[in-house]
């Protein structure tokens, strides 16, 4: 989409530096001017990792480099930061002016690939694209520089139980850390293991060693992401299993699990049936208990509580909410608005997920990455009734203007602390359902 967008609710290619961050014990390298590093840091807040933030190396890419080109910059940095910094693997992620003057990178990092050091270098000048889709190009740097250098202890396809998890973009998600556990726990309850690959249930640089022996790929997303999982089934002829949203509460979890099931018993895993449909039956009746307890809330402050909303946030969050707040807890929703930039050949199968929601509602959704526009489309709307609005932190001028509810669930999100949280999964639909009504309980006096 050409021109100015207002309130971007992503950032450019070089915010996957991020993706780097979220791998225990690995370090982004910027081959970057300063304020590149910056700027990611401030749009994230609360995400240095173990070596992201202010840590993270940077050449900080000046006027003497765009003029003699930042190899030799960039060469220093690497050797300094193995010194300084006890990382288990580093990625050289390049901004704008690195690719602009065509900087030699490559030939940097196979000097030190040569010494055995654990170093991949990925293109991720800003201009190319946003960090939805280098998120993949980082993901597959590793996969091709390095995960690659394993291939002859890790033959492919070795673990017919094993699966490689991709799922929430570290950091772009705020609810990253919380949902790859979620998926870990619900996986390996029904019989499988998980490479979760990100945060601190994974097991790091040496559980992406193990990515080729996975028997198959499960990729939990609408379109980011398909690169990689496209990637690993040329390489390692893993195919993969998609659920094109977050799935939410007990109807689409449920429904992500059996998808799971049947399509690991085709690819010949082990799955012991019953204790699968065991586990799931037994995660459904813990979440019904809950809902059961809180009828007696909905029906006293039935007249009260939101009965409409709109999401603004990327594809995947959008179709989830969509699904489980009719669903599940009745509220209705309207406009619905997808800001991640979606790629145009992935929208007709998202419209259709948000219109097989139900068949007596029809639910409107908008593509269009400037959420500026998005909140004046918001504000031009009407519906009766008590609204609710789940956004960034920036929709929450607009749901005090519009007297709405309101939820902050997606970045930028300035007004609410996620450490460990989870929107995924049977426990998420009901961290849902207690965002909601404890933001709606806080506005009585």
């Amino acid at each position: 989409m050409a021109g100015i967008i207002e309130q971007e609710r992503y950032t450019c290619a070089i915010g996957a530096l991020q993706s780097v961050v979220a791998i225990p014990r690995a370090v982004p390298i910027l081959h970057s001017g300063p304020g590149c590093g910056t700027m990611i840091a401030g749009f994230f807040e609360r995400s240095t990792g173990y070596a992201g933030g202010s840590t993270s190396p940077c050449t900080n890419f000046s006027e003497r480099e765009v003029v003699f080109g930042g190899t030799d910059r960039l060469r220093n940095i690497i050797k300094n930061t193995y010194k300084v910094l006890d990382t288990d693997l580093q990625v050289v992620v390049t901004g704008c002016t690195a690719g602009i003057v065509g900087d030699d990178v490559a030939s940097v990092t196979e000097e030190f690939l040569e010494e055995g050091k654990p170093i991949v270098h990925v293109e991720t000048s800003g201009f190319k694209s946003n960090n939805y889709v280098s998120h993949s190009n980082v993901i597959n740097a590793i996969i091709d520089q390095y995960v690659s250098r394993f291939e002859e202890e890790n033959p492919k396809r070795s673990e017919e139980n094993l699966v490689n998890v991709f799922a929430s973009i570290p950091y772009q998600d705020q609810f990253w850390k919380g949902n790859l556990r979620e998926y870990k726990r619900l996986l390996e309850g029904i019989g499988l293991k998980v490479n979760i690959l990100f945060g601190p249930h994974s097991g790091g640089v040496k559980e992406w060693q193990t990515i080729p022996r996975a028997n198959f790929n499960i990729l939990i997303s609408p379109w980011y992401g398909e690169a990689i999982v496209k990637n690993l089934e040329r390489r390692y002829e893993q195919p993969w299993f998609q659920f094109g949203y977050v799935p939410i509460g007990a109807n689409e979890t449920t429904r992500f699990l059996n998808g799971v099931i049947e399509f690991a018993k085709e690819q010949g895993a082990k799955i012991d049936e019953e204790k699968a449909r065991a586990f799931i039956a037994e995660e459904e009746h813990a979440y019904y208990e809950e809902i059961d307890n809180l009828a007696t809330f909905l029906l006293e402050f039935r007249y009260g509580l939101p009965n409409h909303v709109h999401i603004i946030h990327d594809a995947g969050y959008v179709v989830g909410l969509t699904r489980f707040l009719l669903h599940e807890t009745g509220i209705v929703p309207k406009e619905q608005f997808i800001v991640d930039n979606t790629p145009e050949k992935y929208k007709e199968q998202i419209i259709s997920d948000i219109a097989s929601t139900s068949e007596k509602r029809d639910i409107p959704v908008i593509f269009n990455p400037d959420a500026g526009a998005v909140q004046e489309q918001i504000r031009k709307i009407q519906h009766d009734g008590r609204g609710l609005i789940i956004g960034s932190g920036w929709d929450r001028s607009l749901a005090k203007e519009k007297d709405y509810d309101f939820l902050s669930a997606s970045v930028p999100t300035p007004y609410r602390l996620i450490l460990t949280t989870n929107y995924a999964g049977f426990t998420g639909g009901l961290r849902v359902i207690e965002d909601i009504y404890d933001m709606v309980l806080a506005t009585y006096k």
